[in-house]
This record gives structure tokens, C-alpha cells and sequence, in this order.
């Protein structure tokens, strides 16, 4: 079992993780080894999640989502294949904690009177302004 919150717990069985070669540079050690991990996780079909944070999961981690719903996280910021897939599990605990936050409600306000009359004066100051760069009409008909 993994340990995401105090009162969420991930069944290992419905992590796969699967060893594959990194790319990028590493010389042979590169053509030999598969150190990069990459993880699945069916959110979509998971029973270790409640149902609020599996939804908030999926529209968090949407972009790493299959069209099946499963979460894919790869990892390969390592050497060795222990290292990335202590990564990839962490990677995935911490997008769950995300997901296990409840968002918090908006309550509507509204502006203050203060607040009001501040607008209005900058309005009205603003217009003066604009009033004072006008030619006066009186002068133009001498």
C-alpha cells in the first residue's frame, strides 16, 4: 500500500511500472540499460481513490491522461532505475495530494463604499483633466 494522505491509501496493484531506455545523452550506458520508468495508473477505473479526488485527478492531470483514463508518468531524471522509480512514484503521490485538496468556494462580494467613491473620484478627476485639454469653445468664436 502506498501512503498518499492519512486517509488515502494507493493499492500497489494498480500501479504498473515498466523499465524502458531513456533517451537523450549517457553513451553506451544509454544503448544497454533501461533505467527510465514509466508508470501507469488507471485513474478512471481506480478503487483506492474517492470518487471527488479521482475527478479533480482527472481534470488536473489531464494532459498526461490515455483516452482510457490512464495516467502515464515517465521518468528518467536518473541513472539508475531505483532512483527513477522512487520519481515516478513520488511524482504520482504528489498530483493526488493535489487532486485530495478541496478547492475552496468563491463567496460573492461586493465592493466597499470607500472603494466606491474612490472610482468616482478618479473618474471625475479624470474628466477634468480631459475638460482642461479641450481649446475653449468661448475663445474660438472672437
Amino acid at each position: 500500500m502506498i501512503q498518499i494522505t492519512s486517509d488515502i491509501l494507493l493499492d500497489e496493484s494498480e500501479v504498473q511500472i515498466e523499465f524502458v531506455r531513456a533517451s537523450g545523452p549517457g553513451g553506451q550506458n544509454v544503448n544497454k540499460v533501461a533505467t527510465a520508468v514509466q508508470l501507469r495508473f488507471d485513474v478512471a477505473n481506480s478503487h483506492s481513490l474517492p470518487d471527488e479526488v479521482r475527478h479533480r485527478l482527472l481534470t488536473l492531470a489531464r494532459g498526461r491522461l490515455t483516452e482510457k483514463g490512464i495516467l502515464i508518468i515517465e521518468a528518467q531524471r536518473f541513472r539508475t532505475q531505483a532512483a527513477n522509480r522512487q520519481d515516478a512514484i513520488g511524482r504520482l503521490i504528489e498530483l493526488i495530494r493535489q487532486a485530495a485538496q478541496k478547492p475552496r468556494v468563491r463567496h460573492k462580494t461586493r465592493p466597499t463604499f470607500a472603494s466606491k467613491q474612490r472610482r468616482l473620484n478618479t473618474k471625475r478627476r479624470h474628466s477634468l483633466t480631459k475638460q482642461l485639454r479641450r481649446a475653449n469653445p468661448e475663445m474660438n468664436e472672437e
